[in-house]
């Protein structure tokens, strides 16, 4: 008999994959960028973080909107830019500023899920932009940032760079990996480490 958990996730998939073509491939291009944090703007797929500018988390210290004005294209991904100064910083040394782990959520890469990233919730580690899928997420990651790190750059390395992120994605919600925490447990697990 198939349990009802596999059941769930085939219909959960199949939704997906029927409404959300042009999510999927918008997140998965042909190049070194697969998989990527990216959406369809307009007449563009694959537009990274919805179009924030990467630059200005490194210039500004902040996320900042880009414009389609200013665009570059990198290993088939576009990238959106604030101003010309930001795309040709940019366009000079891409791998600067692309984000960690496709610019999706690192506390969830840490769980070998690419998935979410809000560009308004990051921050730089030496050197390197890391993307999470909100504040909980950002703080659920920080209780151990060298730990974190490493697992999330694990999973990265072995199961998701050059994979599908849909395929991951449903993987990985239906067979957790063996250190998984429900938003819940993480929640407590921040709550505690603020007292």
């Amino acid at each position: 008999m198939i349990s009802r958990r596999i059941l769930t996730t085939f219909a959960l998939s199949t939704a997906l994959i029927l409404g959300g073509c042009a999510a999927i491939n918008a997140q998965n291009p042909n190049g070194n960028l697969r998989p990527v944090n990216a959406h369809v703007i307009g007449e563009q797929s694959t537009v990274m973080l919805k179009g924030h500018d990467v630059v200005s988390y490194f210039t500004q210290g902040k996320h900042a909107l880009g414009i389609a004005q200013f665009t570059s294209t990198y290993e088939n991904v576009n990238f959106y830019f604030a101003s010309a100064e930001h795309k040709a910083l940019f366009d000079k040394e891409p791998t600067k500023y692309i984000p960690q782990f496709g610019g999706y959520c690192a506390n969830g890469v840490a769980y070998g899920i690419p998935w979410g990233g809000d560009a308004d919730t990051w921050r730089i580690d030496g050197g390197k932009l890391y993307i999470f899928g909100g504040k909980e997420s950002k703080d659920a990651f920080e209780l151990d940032v060298p730990g974190n790190l490493k697992l999330a750059q694990k999973y990265w390395d072995d199961e998701i760079k050059g994979n599908n992120s849909f395929i991951q994605r449903t993987k990985r919600i239906t067979f957790k990996v063996p250190h998984y925490k429900s938003g819940e447990e993480l929640a407590k697990m921040v709550a505690a480490a603020k007292k």
